[in-house]
């Protein structure tokens, strides 16, 4: 209970599912409300594409290049601490991502759905959800059952998401982007103590086995 726990609470704020609310009304201004449900499934169904992705094929990328798995975790938990340092100083990520969504004149630039970016990747399947969903499934470390947990708790994370995104409108009225802004920065806190305890952890395994 205590590692599906943490595991909830890592894929929760790596994903960050209420960050992306303003990301997703900036995105979908001016969209009939079945273009605005279309655009939050078709987000949630990429990004858990992405993650599944990494979840099976992450740890045969990392044997393939000869990484060892503490190696991965201490370069992952100083990338995951360093993306939640720009989650309690830098930008908070609605503004961020709604810049790159608009571009410097205001006006959403042609390229890709807003769907897929900003919405799928990087706001949903982030850098930081990526690497944690890695080393969340080491083969190593976890049976098979508890790599599907895993999969099931990053689904039920993104589905709460898709959730977060239909009832974008009324949430956003209740705290506002400010609001979003502090809810970003704690569970930047939150990952940056996550984070420094996976390197701490392997660490500590480096000076007990002392193997990378």
């Amino acid at each position: 209970m205590q590692n599906l726990f943490e595991s909830f609470i890592t894929l929760w704020v790596v994903i960050d599912p209420i960050g992306t609310i303003p990301v997703f009304i900036a995105v979908t201004a001016g969209m009939a409300a079945g273009e605005r449900r279309s655009t939050a499934l078709t987000a949630t169904l990429v990004s858990a594409m992405v993650l599944l992705f990494f979840l099976i094929f992450g740890q045969i990328l990392i044997d393939a290049l000869d990484i060892g798995l503490l190696s991965f975790q201490v370069a992952g938990g100083i990338v995951l601490f360093l993306f939640a340092l720009t989650m309690i100083f830098g930008e908070p990520k609605s503004d961020t991502d709604r810049k790159s969504a608009e571009g410097e004149s205001g006006a959403a630039p042609d390229g890709p759905s807003p769907a897929i970016f900003p919405l799928a990747v990087p706001s949903l399947a982030s850098p930081g959800a990526m690497l944690a969903i890695v080393l969340l499934t080491d083969n190593d470390s976890h049976a098979i059952a508890d790599q599907a947990i895993t999969a099931t708790v990053m689904a039920s994370v993104l589905a709460a998401a898709y959730v977060c995104m239909l009832l974008a409108g009324p949430i956003i009225r209740v705290i506002g982007h400010a609001g979003a802004a502090i809810v970003s920065r704690v569970m930047g806190m939150i990952l940056a103590s996550v984070a420094a305890n996976a390197v701490l952890s392997a660490f500590l395994e480096i000076v007990r086995t002392g193997a990378l």
